[in-house]
């Protein structure tokens, strides 16, 4: 069945109801010369499927390149590559057609932000998060407009302050760098970084988004070594055994 099939089918979750359910039909009806796409209204709160995680990351992604008035080719070559590695070169074209329409769309951020947070568990949204940040950096400068409706983004879908900083480190380096992805003062003890350090590898280890499937798991692997480097880094500065 064709990725457009899957969507019409039923093959969405919560994110075939509310905001996202409504931006999604619309670019179907859209490319499927106004098929008649139905939306309903969200469920209960469930384990977020594949599907769903990929509705809203094409929604917030649009949200995110529209932030500074131009979409680049670079932005939608790293979108683009998120499509053939997680669902073969086959369907990349549908979603590369069904995201151009999603972008000439007004995004109601709160909205769609406020159905994902209470829908989708912590660990997905802490990768739609991560994916933004490497959205952010795929055209090689930093975009304080991208910058800022992540920043939004995150606020709204519920995470702290300290897990957006934590990630943004991640991809933007300064010299605390290390000490913010660990969510940590850089003159915390020896002991409170090793405490630090477990309680990231916990929040951020790949295994919580296996109900994502084998391919957003292998990309939340980053995170969890993003975790590992930056505790590597600070044992070996610090001499810590």
């Amino acid at each position: 069945m064709s990725f457009f099939g899957k969507l019409v089918g039923g093959g969405l979750g919560f994110a075939l109801g509310g905001p996202i359910g409504a931006i999604i039909g619309f670019a179907l009806g859209a490319v499927l010369d106004d098929t008649k796409v139905v939306v309903q209204k969200s469920g209960v709160k469930r384990n977020t499927a594949e599907s769903d995680f990929t509705a809203s990351l094409l929604v917030l992604c649009a949200a995110v390149m529209k932030a500074d008035d131009k979409v680049l080719k670079t932005e939608l070559d790293y979108v683009k590559s998120f499509f053939i590695k997680h669902f073969g070169v086959d369907h990349t074209k549908e979603q590369m057609l069904l995201f151009r329409e999603i972008l000439k769309q007004d995004i109601p951020l709160y909205d769609v932000c406020n159905q994902i947070r209470h829908n989708m568990d912590a660990a997905s949204r802490y990768q739609l998060i991560h994916f933004l940040f490497g959205l952010s950096k795929s055209d090689g400068h930093t975009s304080v407009k991208e910058l800022d409706v992540i920043q939004s983004i995150a606020g709204y879908l519920g995470i702290s302050v300290a897990d957006f900083n934590s990630m943004k480190a991640m991809f933007y380096k300064d010299v605390d760098s290390d000490y913010k992805i660990l969510e940590i003062d850089k003159n915390a003890s020896d002991e409170e970084i090793k405490k630090a350090y477990r309680k990231m590898a916990v929040k951020f280890h790949p295994d919580k988004v296996s109900n994502l499937g084998a391919e957003i798991q292998k990309d939340a692997k980053e995170k969890f070594q993003r975790v590992q480097e930056a505790y590597e880094k600070i044992k070996k500065e610090r001499g810590i055994a």
